[in-house]
């Protein structure tokens, strides 16, 4: 009976040296599922950085490069002669042929230089009736060129003129006929201006 009960004994006790030893396995699985688990999140956290920081110098790479893409190019008007007028008159060139880059707007005649560049700018201006013609350029309120004729007959004449400007992001540039000139457009868009960006600085 003795016998048997130290058996039993010794059989409960290899049974539990069993199990203590599953269970030290188990928790070392458990254990290295858990650094598995975290090395996987830490690996997670970085990917969704890289990726945040790949969609931002993505995006920063296509506002620079539309930025950089700058043209326009308009005529005056349809409706024949423009001026004299009592006061100088900032000229609206309302036909707008190309104006990649939105920077040139229309009802104000106004170009706003989108980025810190050198800036290539050309205007033609035609004059049929005796008196005079001319345009004055003015980066900001700063007049920069004035081009100017004085007509002895309504023969049409015209003068074209070219700049090549600095100009830092939101630098203004637009062209003024002076009190007492006047211009003649119509279909044939005898007045233009026209400018792109030659390139960043």
């Amino acid at each position: 009976m003795v016998v048997e009960l130290n058996v039993y004994v010794e059989l409960l006790q290899r049974e539990n040296s069993v199990q203590e030893t599953r269970l030290t396995a188990t928790e070392s699985k458990t254990s290295d599922l858990e650094t598995d688990n975290a090395d996987l999140q830490t690996r997670l956290s970085s990917s969704e950085d890289e990726i945040l920081i790949s969609k931002f110098r993505i995006e920063t790479l296509e506002r620079e490069n539309a930025e950089r893409k700058v043209a326009f190019y308009t005529a005056l008007t349809n409706d024949g002669f423009v001026g004299p007028f009592n006061t100088d008159t900032t000229l609206k060139y309302s036909k707008v042929f190309t104006n990649i880059g939105d920077a040139y707007n229309p009802s104000t005649g106004f170009f706003t230089a989108p980025v810190r560049g050198v800036y290539y700018f050309q205007f033609t201006m035609n004059g049929s009736r005796a008196g005079w013609m001319g345009v004055q350029v003015f980066k900001n309120n700063q007049m920069i060129m004035w081009n100017y004729e004085h007509k002895e007959g309504s023969d049409r004449e015209f003068i074209t003129n070219s700049v090549v400007l600095e100009l830092m992001a939101g630098d203004e540039i637009h062209l003024v006929l002076p009190s007492g000139y006047s211009l003649y457009d119509e279909s044939s868009n005898l007045n233009t201006f026209s400018g792109s960006l030659l390139f960043t600085l």
